[in-house]
């Protein structure tokens, strides 16, 4: 029996390792996430969420990091999880979802990512069947171990409900966007993801999901940031996104040749 093939690639360094750094990508470009994954990424993040990116630039993406040995993850818009079942059938080894406020929202969530018993997603696994290297009654038995449903933390209520979050039948790990959680923590007066605040609601978003044999990621968005937090439990990291290295790279040769 196949392990997984690239999708299964992600669940195995979780469980491996506990150690996995993402490429977020925004650009609807399938080059881009391509470049990024012959990097020395374990996973590429598409975000079609606040990128650019669309669902037919997704599949596009999908293949050709999957070409590069790598799987993918797909964060989708608040509340679209129709989408999520499409990502998963194009081959996506794991769906992020904003906004994941309770254990009611996070239930409906997985259950488009999860086939019955665990959910209700619907049989199309267009792409994901060759990705994972299995095929017909071996896919639908192994699908819902090697796809992954991760909520993200980003609300005071999220916090709140955080261990019915995580207790939620289907939901493999929770993921926090720090910016929102420090506009929420700071009821709208600021945008500091590196706060003092943050900071003590990620050691204790790490502390749950390790109670629940689960596992927590961030958005990091620097390689020190992605450091930080693998100290303090978080398995799943970004590190930084496509513009920032674009804008960063820019800035560097410019001070270089000038």
């Amino acid at each position: 029996m196949s392990d997984g093939g690239v999708i299964g690639k992600l669940t195995r360094t979780l469980a491996e390792r506990r150690d996995a750094l993402s490429a977020w990508v925004g650009v609807n470009d399938a080059a881009v996430a391509e470049a990024l994954a012959y990097e020395d990424f374990d996973a590429v993040t598409l975000d079609l969420q606040h990128g650019d990116l669309d669902f037919v630039g997704a599949s596009q993406a999908i293949l050709a990091v999957a070409l590069a040995g790598k799987p993918t993850i797909a964060r989708i818009p608040v509340g679209a999880f129709a989408l999520a079942s499409r990502l998963v059938d194009a081959g996506a080894a794991a769906i992020i979802a904003p906004m994941i406020d309770d254990a009611a929202t996070a239930r409906r969530f997985a259950e488009q990512v999860k086939f019955p018993p665990l959910g209700q997603r619907s049989w199309g696994p267009r792409a994901a069947q060759k990705l994972t290297g299995l095929e017909g009654p071996e896919y639908l038995h192994g699908a819902n171990a090697l796809t992954l449903a991760i909520a993200m933390i980003e609300t005071r209520e999220a916090l709140a409900a955080l261990d019915a979050i995580l207790a939620t039948p289907g939901i493999d790990g929770v993921f926090v966007g720090p910016n929102d959680l420090s506009i929420a923590l700071s009821r709208g007066d600021a945008i500091a993801p590196d706060g003092a605040e943050v900071e003590r609601a990620l050691v204790e978003v790490a502390a749950r999901a390790a109670a629940h044999g689960k596992f927590a990621g961030l958005f990091c968005h620097d390689g020190r940031r992605a450091k930080w937090a693998a100290e303090r439990g978080f398995a799943l990291r970004s590190v930084s996104s496509d513009l920032s290295l674009l804008r960063a790279a820019a800035r560097a040769e410019l001070a270089a040749a000038r």
